[in-house]
């Protein structure tokens, strides 16, 4: 029997890490400009400011305590999980997949870097835990890292990676990026996890922590299409999604365009169905 990709709503979830999202207003129905704004409803918050030990690198203990606050929270649903200094979180929440996955990142790096600090998971090499843990990982297609980046990835952390660089999706037309996605996303019907990093985006579309790409949120909303289309004409389950890439809150920034960009990603994966 066909699984029911009809019931229930995705449900969304902020981790509320460092308090940059109570600045923002995506989390809001409508626009947000009024006071008397209610929260969407399939959106709700799990706190976890007072974790200490997670900024950029995550210990045991945090790694624990994270898990312990987020072990209600289904894996199949949005996730909200502040800048790229707690990208880490997706390896915690795919390590709850216990069925054979792929894992679809959009990201200006390739976080595939061996940690500096042994035992210790950190924002700049997750995917390479997850590829060197995960035995139900099959494969990580991994968009926007520029060329010399993903030439430095050791060669055995390679073997399960479709990398799409920042210089080839440069050399090719919106349409082109799509298809040739289609192309990768179409090739089995394994479930797909989506982790999105905003620092993949340019500088207008995103202010983030990190060093940032050249992708506009145009087309990164169009990939994001193109990837719930597959999902559908395959068929393939979407496992989950998070998405990151806000700014420090300590820096002086202007969270205008990450708030514009999160409510555009939220609309899109809202209405996904599943349990």
């Amino acid at each position: 029997m066909k699984e029911d990709k009809t019931e229930g709503m995705f449900p969304a979830v902020i981790l509320n890490l460092s308090g940059i999202y109570k600045e923002e207003k995506f989390w809001l129905q409508g626009n947000g400009n009024s006071e008397r704004c209610e929260q969407i409803s399939e959106i709700s918050w799990v706190d976890a400011q007072d974790i200490s030990g997670t900024n950029c690198y995550c210990d045991e203990e945090a790694a624990a305590e994270i898990n312990r606050r987020t072990e209600n929270v289904p894996v199949a649903g949005i996730h909200f999980i502040d800048s790229g200094n707690y990208h880490y979180i997706t390896r915690l929440w795919i390590g709850r997949i216990r069925e054979p996955f792929r894992l679809l990142v959009f990201d200006n790096h390739t976080d595939m870097q061996l940690p500096a600090f042994g035992g210790l998971l950190s924002c700049g090499g997750w995917i390479a835990a997850a590829l060197e843990e995960l035995e139900k990982l099959c494969q990580v297609i991994l968009v926007g890292p520029d060329e010399e980046a993903c030439s430095q990835v050791e060669d055995r952390l390679k073997e399960k990676v479709v990398f799409l660089s920042r210089e080839h999706l440069a050399s090719l037309k919106k349409e082109e990026i799509l298809q040739e996605l289609k192309g990768i996303l179409a090739g089995n019907d394994l479930p797909l996890y989506l982790s999105i990093d905003k620092d993949v985006l340019g500088t207008e579309d995103a202010q983030t922590t990190w060093s940032q790409g050249d992708m506009s949120l145009q087309t990164l909303a169009g990939c994001v299409k193109q990837t719930l289309e597959c999902a559908e004409q395959v068929p393939f389950k979407i496992a989950g999604v998070d998405i990151c890439g806000e700014c420090d809150r300590e820096s002086a920034h202007d969270s205008t365009s990450n708030d514009k960009a999160n409510r555009e990603l939220l609309e899109l994966f809202l209405p996904i169905r599943g349990k």
